[in-house]
């Protein structure tokens, strides 16, 4: 074997290898609490951060802080937490009041703990971050 084509070989086991542990780290089996439903009114409330995209930066700070142990960095779920993969349609399709309302409350069930201590605002700004973690493409599943 020439040393082209065993540099080759490695690049390409590299690349398997770092696809294949993307892709067991996340959530791909997800499946939504049909249960766990915002109430109209909430669902209803409008994002007051908004007009403000540039607040997701802040999201994106409290993301890191509270939410990678259980949904990873880039948002896909990590499968043994049975978290979900924020980038699914399913999740970005909610309203942002819904969002919001599932941050503030939690859902004991799933072990999705409540993030009513932090203050309003930071739960709008996790809100506008979570917007930013749609995936570039469609993904099977």
């Amino acid at each position: 074997m020439t040393r082209e084509m065993m540099r080759t070989a490695v690049l390409g086991w590299s690349f398997t290898v770092a696809l294949l542990g993307a892709v067991l780290g996340q959530n791909t089996s997800y499946e939504p609490d049909p249960h766990w439903q915002a109430p109209a009114d909430a669902a209803a409330r409008g994002n007051p951060l908004a007009h403000k995209p540039q607040a997701a930066a802040g999201g994106k700070k409290l993301f890191l802080r509270n939410c990678t142990e259980c949904h990873g960095e880039d948002g896909t779920g990590i499968v043994k937490k049975h978290a979900a993969d924020l980038q699914l349609p399913v999740v970005q399709s909610q309203s942002d009041g819904a969002l919001f309302w599932k941050i503030t409350n939690g859902n004991p069930d799933r072990g999705m703990p409540s993030f009513s201590r932090l203050p309003e605002l930071q739960r709008w700004q996790l809100v506008l971050y979570l917007r930013t973690l749609q995936s570039a493409g469609p993904r099977s599943r």
